[in-house]
Formats: structure tokens, sequence, C-alpha cells
């Protein structure tokens, strides 16, 4: 089990912006073993995000369901493609990603608190 990091200010977390969003399509990347490109709606705009999930879920099992994303984080470049944000994701056994799942629908772009 890793270590928790250092404490950090209330200021510093509401920093942060976490949202709900709906996954509307998802593509495998070429030459990637570990990124899925997902397009994903969040109400007020669409974005691509690339996660490293693609080990443990296939585009047909996220696509159309709704999961946290971080989406105030600077773009990321990976395998030439941008990435406008971070889907949020626990790592379970054998470094598996686990992905959190809400129990009930809720608008895209709802901020998670």
């Amino acid at each position: 089990m890793e270590p928790i990091k250092e404490t950090i200010s209330f200021s510093d977390f509401s920093k942060l912006d976490l949202r709900v969003g709906e996954v509307i399509s998802v593509e495998h990347i070429d030459g990637s073993d570990k990124l899925l490109k997902l397009l994903v709606d969040f109400g007020f705009e669409k974005r691509q995000i690339l996660s490293g999930i693609k080990k443990w879920y296939t585009p047909e099992t996220i696509v159309g369901k709704q999961f946290v994303f971080a989406v105030n984080l600077e773009p990321k470049q990976m395998m030439g493609l941008e990435s406008q944000g971070m889907l949020i994701a626990a790592h379970g056994e054998e470094s598996s990603a686990v992905l959190y799942i809400l129990d009930k629908k809720v608008e895209n772009g709802s901020k998670v608190s």
C-alpha cells in the first residue's frame, strides 16, 4: 500500500474541478497497449480524453456510462494525441484500474464534491 501524500489545504483541493462525463465513443490507439481514446460529453462541451485502461476495459463496456473526470488539468500529449482531462480510477489488485460507476444517472457536467 502506498503511503498517504503530504497534507494539502482545502484551498489547494478546491482547485481541482471534478465533473461527471458520459463516454460517447471509444477508440483503440494504434501502437499503444495501454491507452484508449475516449470522447466524453460534459454537457457544456465534448472532450477527448486518453486513459490507460485498455488492459482492463473494452470500448463496449464503457460507452454510454458516466464516470468522474478531472477537467481542469493542463492538456497532455500522449502517442501524438492530446488528452483534455483525466478519468478518475482506483488501483485494484495486480495494478488493475477500477472505475467509479455512478449508481444513478446525473446531468453530464455535474460537479463532484
